[in-house]
């Protein structure tokens, strides 16, 4: 089998691994969680329907029914009566706070109510996020070469000089990211999410992919939402690619720095030649054959058209 497909063959079982890994912590979360969580409402209920058969209130009674009733919607469980038959623990729930955890970014809505929900977090989020960050890493190396050198490759060939060319290509590619991945998803969250304005939907998505997470917008969190399992999944994707695509941004803009010597006047770990030919060799799927003795042809520096690559650019 040739390199490059072994290495698409394993990239593919790395992200279908992670969607099955997904799907493992929703379901050990589901489990978990919606007992507590059922029981959390059976709670609440009975303390609302106590609180309405008192005849006269004091202001100790509505203290302790208050502070019962905020600590309960912090969990996701809501008193009033348009809120309280939706579970925040079901399948597509559960693999979207799965998700958020081991992308870290934690909106923090809903939050394990179970001693053993808090501990699974743990255990689930220590081998989640690294096995989320080498997946992220992965994808980000494989578009490396369409999205990156072989653009910089082309304003260079197209009479561009390297420094130039690197600067309309990070500039071009920003242009890209801040369109598809900011603008465009907070016109689809406007429209979908009634509460949210454009400027919150634009504002949601950057603290989302910046893995911030506030938690004071949540997607899907609607009463009534329509079409709430597909919505989840739907942004489940769209966190992924999009974080992706930050990572690729920040990845690019490191190289460009190189390029123009801003690493070494502010004394920054440099993008040397040998981790540069990292991006167009995947972590996965690396050819086992032992590499060739060097001979002086291979030492001699290569022309800065006759590849697409930032080991090409003249960084002086």
């Amino acid at each position: 089998m040739p390199s490059a497909s072994k290495s698409w063959l394993l990239l593919c079982g790395f992200v279908l691994f992670y969607i099955i890994y997904l799907l493992f912590g929703a379901l050990v979360f589901s489990s978990i969680e919606r007992p507590a969580e059922d029981e959390l409402r059976r709670d609440t209920q009975r303390l609302k329907e106590a609180f309405l058969n008192q005849s006269c209130v004091s202001a100790a009674t509505l203290e302790l029914f208050l502070s019962r009733v905020l600590a309960a919607n912090k969990h996701g469980v809501s008193v009033l009566r348009n809120s309280s038959g939706r579970s925040n623990w079901d399948l597509a729930s559960s693999m979207f706070f799965a998700n958020t955890l081991v992308t870290t970014v934690g909106y923090g809505h809903p939050t394990p109510l179970s001693d053993a929900g808090k501990a699974f977090s743990i255990v689930y989020a220590l081998l989640g996020v690294p096995f989320t960050m080498l997946v992220l890493t992965a994808c980000v190396q494989r578009i490396m070469q369409p999205l990156v050198l072989a653009p910089v490759g082309l304003l260079q060939r197209s009479g561009l000089k390297p420094r130039p060319a690197t600067v309309v290509h990070f500039l071009l590619l920003l242009a890209a990211v801040v369109l598809c991945c900011l603008l465009a998803p907070a016109a689809v969250f406007s429209a979908l999410e009634a509460s949210w304005t454009f400027l919150d939907s634009v504002y949601f998505c950057f603290i989302s992919l910046c893995t911030i997470g506030l938690g004071d917008f949540v997607p899907a969190a609607r009463p009534g939402q329509p079409y709430r399992a597909l919505y989840q999944v739907a942004v489940m994707v769209y966190l992924f690619i999009g974080l992706m695509m930050m990572y690729l941004l920040l990845r690019t803009f490191h190289k460009m720095a190189d390029v123009h010597g801003l690493t070494t006047f502010f004394q920054l770990p440099r993008c040397e030649a040998s981790l540069l030919a990292d991006d167009t060799e995947p972590i996965v799927g690396n050819d086992p054959t032992p590499p060739r003795p060097k001979d002086k042809a291979a030492t001699k520096p290569l022309d800065p058209g006759s590849q697409p690559s930032y080991n090409s650019i003249n960084k002086g």
